[in-house]
Order: C-alpha cells, then sequence, then structure tokens
C-alpha cells in the first residue's frame, strides 16, 4: 500500500508521465484498467484527462497538434478496446475459477457482483455506461463474458463506449490544458471530472426503480 499510493499520486503528474513513458504508459494504464483484473485501482479518467493536457502543452508545429491529438485517440480508443475484449474472454473462460477464488487485497467477489447488478439493471448498454464508473468499468466486461452476453453485441457496445469516454476526456484536457488555473489546481480539476463523467450514471442508478435481480453469478455462491 505504502508503495501503491505515491505511484498514483505521481500517476496525475503530467510531467512525471511524460518522463516515465508518456503515450506507451498511457495505453498500459487504459488497457490494464478495462481489462485486467488487478488494473481496477488504476485512475482511467485523470489518465484520458491528463493525455489532452500533455498534447496541449507539446512543443510542437502547432499545425501538428490536431493530427496529434487524432493519434493519441486513436491509440487509446484501441487500448481501451482490446482492454474490454480480454475482459470479456477472462469471463467467458475463467469466470467460473474466479468466483471460486478468495477475497484478497487485490480481487472481491463483490466487485464482480456489484457490475452484475448493474449490467442487469442496464442491459448492454452498461458496457457503454460502465467506461464512466471506476472498478465498474473493469468488471463489466468480465461479467459480460461470464454470462455469455452475444459477443458482436458486445464488440459494438465496446467500441461505442471506448469511442465516447476517450474522445470526451481527452479533447475536454486538451482545450483546458494551457489554462492556467488548470493546470495551479489540477487535482482539484481531476477530482471535478471524475464527478462529472459518474454523476449522470449514478444519478439515473440512484432514482430509477429498484427491481429484484436473479443473479446467475449470485447462485454460484451457493454452490
Amino acid at each position: 500500500m505504502d508503495a501503491i499510493l505515491p505511484f498514483l499520486h505521481n500517476l496525475t503528474d503530467p510531467d512525471w508521465l511524460v518522463a516515465h513513458g508518456g503515450l506507451y504508459l498511457l495505453l498500459f494504464i487504459i488497457f490494464a484498467e478495462t481489462g485486467i483484473l488487478v488494473g481496477f485501482f488504476l485512475p482511467g479518467d485523470p489518465i484520458l484527462f491528463i493525455a489532452g493536457i500533455i498534447i496541449a502543452n507539446m512543443k510542437i508545429d502547432p499545425t501538428q497538434q490536431l493530427p496529434t491529438l487524432l493519434y493519441w485517440i486513436t491509440l487509446i480508443c484501441v487500448a481501451a478496446i482490446i482492454g474490454n475484449f480480454v475482459g470479456y474472454w477472462s469471463g467467458k473462460y475463467f469466470g467460473h475459477r474466479l468466483l471460486k477464488m478468495k477475497d484478497n487485497f487485490i480481487f472481491k467477489k463483490q466487485y464482480i457482483y456489484k457490475a452484475q447488478e448493474f449490467y442487469e439493471r442496464q442491459g448492454g448498454a452498461a458496457i457503454i455506461l460502465a467506461r464512466f464508473l471506476p472498478i465498474v468499468r473493469t468488471f463489466a466486461p468480465i461479467v459480460a463474458g461470464i454470462v455469455g452476453m452475444n459477443f458482436r453485441k458486445f464488440a459494438m457496445y465496446n467500441i461505442i463506449g471506448a469511442i465516447l469516454w476517450v474522445v470526451s476526456l481527452v479533447t475536454l484536457g486538451y482545450l483546458l490544458g494551457e489554462n492556467a488555473w488548470v493546470q495551479q489546481n489540477l487535482e482539484y480539476v481531476i477530482l471535478g471530472i471524475v464527478l462529472l463523467a459518474t454523476a449522470p450514471v449514478i444519478i439515473k442508478a440512484l432514482l430509477g426503480k429498484r427491481q429484484p435481480i436473479k443473479s446467475s453469478i449470485a447462485k454460484e455462491k451457493a454452490y
């Protein structure tokens, strides 16, 4: 834990990210957070916003900024899409083993149960909405694989969700990246971005009618 907290703090520092891998590190983080079980704690939303800030402050020809922005967005979208595909296939082929694992610091079965509840409430659109919810976005594709969601349907929602998530946050970071106030108050801005990204989904979940859920995953717990 003592090592993780400083690492997470460094991930919100654009200069640190540039010095320790830049785009390659960003791609790995997005891939890991959206597809690898142990990546749920990584800060995907702040990373995307900071990616935009990095591009806005690059010392390059102004005519190259837009192509660079599009290049980064494309690669990050690909990383997010591949990450969810990995999560889906992990759930499809190893889901039952995951449900038999004992809870530990890295993995807790309640994350999967919560992701499935969200998935069953929202239907296929949950794959899109989950992109804007920390932790849920890691486990939603795994749940989709476990419950056997149609792969073509999953692929469509996966691609749409990745594009909406990446384009919105990276572009926002790019547009605000050169603002002095934003640079001086980056931690507060990042917190605000996370709240804004998750608020619509959380409000919808809280205001929606609660219906009984017959969870096929939860039934595994009884065996």
